[in-house]
């Protein structure tokens, strides 16, 4: 669907079937993926996109934080930007913390730091045990 919007997707993760983290643990597991794109829009007119997007998808913004949902866009990194608004943060501030998140985004670039250096493989390597992740295959 972004593509349908003008923009680039010029790599995708395979799916990846994972725990539910956060509050609402009792819920069926969830299927991740990254994609790496190119895009001329500014990060919030991104973020517009991608909540009109998940809209459309049927996800209910009502819906009490991390409880089921038909589709759910995270903006991870744009390059090396550095962003805080009230709406957006970049990096996303658990980038580093979730196993969900850092499996895809290394199997997309194995060598991906952050904007501050942060090596993503360090801190996949720094995570404790736990979230359980299964690699589906191609999406």
């Amino acid at each position: 669907m972004l593509r349908e919007r003008g923009v680039e997707v010029s790599a995708v993760s395979s799916a990846y079937e994972t725990e539910p983290v956060g509050g609402l643990l009792d819920q069926p597991d969830f299927l991740n993926a990254a994609i790496r794109i190119r895009t001329e829009l500014e990060p919030e007119a991104l973020l517009d996109l991608c909540k009109a997007i998940e809209a459309e998808r049927g996800r209910d913004f009502a819906a009490p934080r991390h409880s089921p949902r038909p589709l759910d866009v995270d903006l991870l990194l744009l390059g090396d930007l550095e962003l805080s608004t009230e709406r957006l943060t970049l990096p996303h501030p658990e980038v580093t913390s979730r196993r969900f998140v850092l499996v895809p985004l290394l199997e997309l670039d194995p060598d991906l730091t952050l904007p501050d250096g942060t090596r993503l493989t360090a801190a996949l390597a720094d995570l404790d045990p736990g979230q359980r992740i299964q690699e589906l295959g191609a999406l």
